[in-house]
């Protein structure tokens, strides 16, 4: 995983989880306790409610994101600049300003006003974006979007069938298509990637996002620090039926996981709870195994938990011949099966390639393999029913 620095501060694997705290001067902005017009006022609250209760980065948006409103020109952003700015002066707490903003002209002016990094909603749409940010040598967030300024988080809206092919477009489903638009326009090497979750577009569903959060480490595979945007989504409010202001107990949980998963910086608005989620959510990642001997060879061991994960991986560096399903194993008990079955089961798992083991009572034995190799198993007329059924490719146990 390749870590990013943005104005001192490590993001990546190697680096803790970083939060993310939400400052707002666009009087449109839905939540109201981070939205500030005044200088002063924005300045205190950035102290108080943000940098002193643990936020690493203050991400300042211009505008309101929402699809209801209307979209602000790169002129208008620039006339709400001078009040982020003179914030960002009056602050006296340590942390790195990154500025929101889908227009390459602003979120220069804002770099040369004194800003440290960008956080781009329309995932590169400005093509000059990627160029300003390695100018100025900054980290950049690029959240997945079409090519089209004014559709920020609209995946859907992207015409794949142009930009891959229509059997692309026809067989991609959604999380297929957040990954895609974040490979569109290249990537910087010091791009954090950001999923796009919350209602960006009419299209966009609760279970889009649920889908794109159980797929979160397929992500990894961009090679790049992620960043979530999860606090109070609709997404997580709906399996507990609660309100925005009742959904900090939700999106606390989701970030914990989404720590484990992965995610490097947690975009919030509700910084100390989430500083101690995400410290919880660190505290239980599994310890991957790296190392390297100074002379270019490195070794990394990769979090991949499904095949679909290593298929990412594999389709960065351009591999095609390797079997994604073979670099992930599985394990299964199995009981209920008389000495008989058991044997048969034996004798099938190694023709397939992979194995069943069973202690000196045969009560309970174990299934394990990789994943091509137990949907490989699960083919077999010579395995029982009810246990094909479970294993990968093997459809329903009644089948």
């Amino acid at each position: 995983m390749q870590n990013v620095d943005a104005a001192g501060l490590g993001i990546g694997d190697d680096h803790p989880p970083r939060i993310m705290g939400v400052l707002n001067v666009s009087k449109e902005s839905p939540y109201d306790p981070s939205v500030f017009d005044d200088p002063g006022d924005a300045a205190a609250y950035v102290d108080d409610e943000l940098i002193d209760e643990g936020a690493d980065i203050v991400d300042v948006g211009l505008e309101s994101a929402n699809k209801r409103f209307d979209v602000l020109s790169a002129e208008e952003e620039l006339e709400r600049l001078d009040t982020a700015v003179e914030t960002l002066h009056s602050t006296s707490g340590d942390a790195v300003w990154s500025i929101e903003t889908r227009y390459a002209e602003v979120a220069e002016a804002a770099l040369d006003r004194g800003f440290d990094m960008v956080n781009d909603i329309a995932g590169f749409a400005d093509p000059e974006m990627p160029e300003v940010c390695r100018d100025y040598d900054v980290a950049v967030a690029k959240m997945a979007s079409p090519p089209d300024l004014t559709k920020p988080g609209a995946v859907r809206a992207t015409p794949w069938a142009e930009r891959r092919s229509a059997e692309w477009a026809e067989s991609a489903d959604y999380v297929d298509q957040v990954y895609e638009a974040l490979k569109q326009n290249g990537l910087t090497d010091k791009t954090i990637v950001d999923p796009a979750f919350g209602g960006w577009a009419e299209d966009q569903t609760i279970e889009d996002d649920r889908e794109t959060f159980r797929r979160l480490r397929e992500f990894r595979g961009l090679d790049r620090p992620m960043l979530v945007s999860i606090n109070r989504k609709n997404f997580l409010r709906t399996i507990a039926d609660r309100s925005t202001e009742g959904a900090l107990p939700v999106s606390l949980a989701a970030t914990s996981m989404a720590v484990e998963r992965g995610a490097h910086v947690i975009r919030t608005h509700d910084v100390a709870e989430t500083v101690d989620a995400a410290l919880v959510g660190e505290a239980f990642t599994r310890e991957r195994g790296r190392s390297g001997d100074g002379d270019g060879l490195t070794v990394e061991e990769l979090d991949v938990t499904t095949p679909d994960e290593a298929a990412r991986h594999f389709e960065r560096a351009g591999v095609t011949d390797a079997d994604p399903g073979a670099a992930v194993s599985r394990v299964y008990a199995v009981e209920g099966l008389d000495e008989t079955a058991r044997e048969r089961l034996r004798t099938a798992a190694n023709a397939a390639g992979c194995r069943f083991v069973a202690g000196p009572d045969g009560g309970r034995g174990f299934l394990c393999g990789s994943a091509s190799s137990l949907a490989a198993l699960a083919d077999r007329t010579d395995v029982p029913r009810p246990l094909a059924g479970t294993l990968p490719g093997g459809g329903s146990a009644d089948r």
